[in-house]
């Protein structure tokens, strides 16, 4: 390793050749198969080389440091890699939404959008500039020309409005009869 660690590739190559077996098998005790125990011994040996210069070689044998760094990617790739087999595979369901559910989002829209129409225009163009346009309370009733109270009134009055009128939707969305 110290020659390797000097950047000498017929050393890594024999070093690689001796221990690349029994890392694999090392491996595949770990992860479970044989070619995730193969990513893992590369991955391994490339990051040996890569770092060979980082050997200190202070009393610790070889294998002992490289089964702690086999033993240690196996465990980080199989943390990373929890695949189930195909055939335990659930059919997936489809993430579009139903032609019900769409129907229904339409008609609940359409309810919204009406119950919002009926109200006074000013508690109208309240609830717009605070919900549409993101305005503050501040903001809003300048732009309508009346005390922040006021606004909150107009915002209170039209919230109770709407959900008043669309209080027997939301009894019949709960499965209560309107």
């Amino acid at each position: 390793m110290a020659d390797a660690a000097a950047g000498d590739r017929k050393a890594f190559g024999l070093l690689t050749r001796r221990h690349l077996r029994r890392s694999i098998a090392l491996a595949q005790r770990v992860v479970g198969n044989a070619s995730d125990a193969e990513e893992v011994a590369q991955d391994v040996f490339l990051q040996i080389w890569a770092n060979a210069d980082r050997w200190r070689g202070d009393g610790t044998r070889f294998t002992t440091w490289l089964y702690r760094i086999v033993v240690n990617r196996a465990i980080d790739y199989r943390r990373r890699r929890t695949f189930a087999p195909l055939d335990a595979a659930e059919e997936m369901a489809d993430p579009a939404w139903s032609a019900e559910t769409l129907v229904d989002g339409r008609k609940i829209g359409a309810e919204v959008d009406a119950a919002i129409a009926a109200l006074p225009d000013r508690q109208r163009a309240a609830l717009s500039l605070c919900y549409h346009e993101e305005m503050s309370c501040a903001e809003a009733s300048e732009v309508l020309q009346v005390s922040v109270s006021a606004m909150e009134s107009l915002l209170v009055r039209a919230r109770k409005t709407v959900r008043a009128r669309l209080q027997p939707l939301i009894r019949q969305k709960d499965g209560a009869r309107p």
